[in-house]
């Protein structure tokens, strides 16, 4: 049995990592990142209520931007729209 000179034996290890190294790298699988779907921009917390003339009202501070509105709503969504709940307006996307 022949042996590997220590110059053979170091040029054997190194070709064995790098072989393994590229191995390693193309067998890595990329990762699919799925993107968050967007919060919607049309809710928020109901800040305030009241009723003016035949506008039953909320304002509400918005998700997304922090703007306070005020909208008028029909008498029974009013009667189940509190202060301090979320809520959203389905008639606009965002203010």
């Amino acid at each position: 049995m022949g042996q590997i000179s220590k110059q053979g034996f170091l040029t054997i290890l190194t070709l064995a990592l790098v072989l393994f190294t590229l191995i390693g790298l193309t067998g890595c699988a990329k990762e699919e990142i799925t993107p968050t779907p967007a919060q919607p921009c049309n809710c928020g917390v109901i800040t305030d209520d009241g009723v003016d003339g035949s506008c039953y009202w909320v304002e509400i501070r918005n998700d997304c931007s922090d703007n306070i509105q005020r909208f008028c709503l029909s008498q029974g969504d009013w009667m189940n729209a509190f202060p301090g709940n979320d809520y959203c307006i389905t008639n606009v996307d965002n203010w």
